[in-house]
């Protein structure tokens, strides 16, 4: 098959070069000298809001001074404690590169410059630029992020250390409701273990000790479609209660448009049928983003933390497709007559919300518990609207789908964390979930079901309940080392009138890192780790409700579930070298091999539904595979390097990747949609006391193949963004920043094949991608 696909002059593959500076520009924050009694002040308010892991590192890094004073000889000590004693830093806050590299387990953090530097308008354009992560689809549209090249559930996505409620949209979230975004390449008992590659864990607006007001107000334009967006920030203190409310609101509008053509060749007769498709939709969405905050602190020290979130989305959408096919034939296998013409009209309208509680109580020996409550709601309306016509006018079908989705679920869990000695913290904790979802669809075609249950009522609950136990110790000041173990198990359950499914899954994990800092090298360091984690079916992929294609055929089939799917199991080992610049800078090196058993790959084949023949695509586990690769990482202002340079900060990350599926035949039997390789590269020229910054970023996929199965092959073309922005600053309160996404606007492209029974189907798509530009007005008060 693969040679078939090559045969389509729209996918030659010509070889794609690309050089560039491993770079990374890095946010810096102004050291204030103080002295002894304003650094206790500042630390007493610090020690109020500053997070956990925030104090949990401050703690490691005097211990690790400690140690080292300790095995110093005393003029050297005399010498170094005198001015530490008398103008400490301590309070002072910690930069993303000392949070990363204070880290046992290994954190990327990117805080609030990195997330506005940009001018982006949803959380999704920012993580294509982060290393190691990929954002599938078309360029400007989103599509499912992916951590080394995977996606379809092994990079585990959450809001404030949770899974977000159901209906979450990171392509909708607005980066000003972020505080900041966190990198786990490896699982922590903490959380889930739900992240074979990894984990990206969205930290929401929590600016207690901001003093001023922050407004956004921007308005974006695609093909002279006008995009505004309003953004709101607003810190405070009422009484014992300090609050952060922040909110957005936008709207816009898109249009796509997008070819493709399929050829379906009979090996046997040599009989060919050839079909060209051209799609174009309008569509306008708009939404709402509210993430209030709230702390109190007790006369004893005790904090309540409250954050709701609120998130409502709608979009209406019309979709028309022109079809010519030679021969003008019924479809061989389901019989289906092809339409000349067809039109859709589409609606949605999502809302999730979710409201948290976390209490932390502080024991006189320093030990903290830490309890914490999660309710959420969700509902869903859609509806579509199809028709499909004859070239001589006569309408072929009459289809309509609606559905309603109401999903609920409430949490709760705890921590208790107590020192061990001086140099050791050991934490313990609890988490249980419950789910319930109640669906009705009704899905006709002129009038008829179609699929036996339309219309009934889909009851379904999922419930999750894990402990765990990690200990974090400074070993000396050159080891620090990681332990965790945490048991999760997750029971699903859904009934319809004709069927009941039940599915069980526990998983216990094992999770071991260490950090070797190298004597003598100044601040470098190794990171090694073992670990173990799960991808855990999805309840769609396990309730067998299917999702009707409305153009049933091998290349676009019908999609159902299997209530029989086991979780994926994946074992890991990483091993990273980072090397400190003096100030913020940083290059790293990251190994990274992994064996996955009981894969989940779907498959498709054509199946009787009702009177029907129909193309059907489900999931099945299918055995192991293994993936591993190499993460390079690098940014630095060039004054790291060279002291008269002028004030330029670089930043880029190239990543290989390497993966194989048993019992697929290669050469690209590799995870589904993994691409061999991804690189970002960027500048940013930004003089100190300037009005005027600049800067640019450029992302790079180069097309690879997929051999799904022995039948199957997937292409996905190249995939190149330049994105860039100029900042004024008007003010010392004002700024002013446009920003250009996707300026290159090249066409996306894919393709995929499938044999089966001697028949050979081959399609083709091309779609536009369209360039973006947005002006934003930032203002403080």
């Amino acid at each position: 098959m693969s040679s078939t696909l090559r045969a389509l002059p729209m996918m030659s593959k010509a070889s794609t070069g690309i050089v560039f500076v491993f770079s990374l520009s890095a946010n810096v924050f102004a050291q204030e000298i103080v002295t002894t009694q304003e650094v206790r002040q500042e630390k007493q308010e610090k020690q109020e809001t500053e997070k956990a892991q925030g104090e949990q590192a401050q703690k490691k890094d005097e211990r690790r001074r400690s140690q080292v004073k300790a095995t110093a000889d005393k003029p050297q000590k005399k010498m170094v404690d005198a001015p530490v004693q008398q103008v400490q830093i301590q309070g002072a806050k910690q930069t993303e590169i000392d949070l990363r590299r204070n880290s046992i387990a290994g954190r990327i953090i990117i805080g609030r410059e990195e997330l506005d530097r940009d001018g982006d308008t949803s959380v999704g354009e920012i993580l294509k630029r982060l290393p190691g992560v990929t954002v599938g689809g078309r360029a400007g549209r989103g599509g499912d992020v992916r951590m080394r090249g995977m996606g379809g559930g092994y990079t585990q996505m959450l809001v404030n250390g949770e899974r977000p409620p159901r209906g979450f949209s990171m392509e909708s979230l607005s980066p000003d409701q972020v505080e900041r975004i966190e990198i786990m390449r490896g699982p922590v008992a903490e959380f889930s273990t739900q992240a074979i590659a990894g984990t990206i864990n969205i930290v929401l607006r929590e600016d207690f000790q901001a003093k001023d007001t922050d407004v956004k107000l921007s308005m974006g334009i695609e093909q002279g479609r006008l995009a505004p967006n309003l953004s709101i920030s607003h810190p405070g203190q009422w009484g014992g209660v300090q609050y952060s409310l922040s909110g957005s609101v936008f709207r816009n509008g898109q249009q796509d448009r997008s070819e493709s053509h399929k050829t379906e060749l009979h090996e046997e007769t040599g009989y060919t049928v050839l079909q060209d498709q051209l799609d174009q939709t309008e569509r306008h969405s708009s939404g709402i983003h509210l993430t209030p905050r709230l702390s109190y602190k007790f006369e004893n020290g005790d904090h309540l933390n409250f954050q709701p979130f609120l998130m409502n989305s709608r979009s209406a959408s019309r979709h028309a497709t022109t079809m010519t096919q030679s021969p003008d034939m019924p479809d061989s296998t389901t019989g289906q007559r092809p339409f000349a013409y067809a039109s859709a009209h589409n609606h949605a309208d999502s809302t999730s919300g979710k409201l948290s509680l976390n209490f932390q109580h502080r024991f006189d020996d320093t030990s903290k518990l830490t309890l914490k409550i999660g309710a959420g709601l969700g509902r869903t309306d859609s509806d579509s609207y199809r028709q499909q016509f004859a070239s001589n006018g006569e309408v072929l079908n009459l289809v309509s789908d609606v559905n309603r989705s109401d999903d609920s679920s409430f949490s709760t869990g705890g921590k208790y964390t107590t020192p061990l000695g001086e140099h050791q913290n050991l934490a313990a904790g609890w988490e249980i979930e419950n789910g319930q979802r109640h669906q009705n669809r009704v899905s006709l075609d002129n009038g008829v079901p179609q699929f036996s249950d339309s219309g009934d009522n889909l009851d379904a609950s999922t419930r999750r309940f894990a402990a765990f136990v990690q200990d974090e110790i400074d070993i000396s000041a050159q080891w620090s080392g990681y332990a965790g173990l945490r048991w999760e198990g997750i029971d699903t359950h859904s009934s319809k009138t004709n069927y009941v499914v039940n599915n069980e899954s526990r998983v216990l994990s094992p999770i071991v890192h260490a950090v070797y800092r190298i004597p003598g090298a100044g601040r470098d360091q190794i990171r090694m780790s073992l670990t173990s984690s799960y991808r855990a079916p999805s309840l769609n992929d396990i309730i067998a409700v299917p999702t009707i294609s409305p153009y049933n055929s091998p290349t676009r089939p019908d999609r159902s579930g299997n209530p029989d799917l086991k979780p994926e199991l994946g074992r890991g080992i990483d091993l990273a070298f980072e090397h400190y610049l003096a100030s913020v800078g940083i290059i790293s090196i990251n190994f990274f091999a992994k064996k996955i058993d009981a894969l989940i790959r779907r498959r498709t084949e054509l199946l009787s539904v009702g009177d029907k023949n129909r193309w059907v695509n489900t999931p099945v586990n299918v055995g192991q595979a293994h993936a591993s690769g190499i993460e390079l990482e690098a940014k630095f202002p060039l004054r790291e390097l060279f002291a008269d340079a002028p004030a330029l900060d670089f930043r880029g990350n190239f990543s290989r990747f390497w993966s194989r599926v048993d019992g697929i035949h290669g050469p690209n039997n590799r995870l589904d949609q993994q691409p061999t390789m991804t690189a970002n590269v960027g500048i940013d020229y930004r003089p100190q006391g300037a009005a005027m910054q600049f800067g640019g970023n450029f992302n790079w996929t180069p097309s690879f193949e997929n051999q799904l199965s022995d039948s199957q092959t997937s292409f996905t073309g190249i995939k190149r963004q330049l994105d860039a922005y100029v900042l004024w600053k008007l003010t010392s309160l004002t700024k002013l920043r446009l920003a250009a996404s996707n300026l290159l606007a090249n066409e996306a492209v894919n393709a995929n094949s499938l044999e089966l029974n001697r028949v050979f189907y081959v399609q083709s798509n091309r779609a536009q991608t369209y360039r973006v530009l947005n002006l934003r007005l930032e203002m403080k008060w």
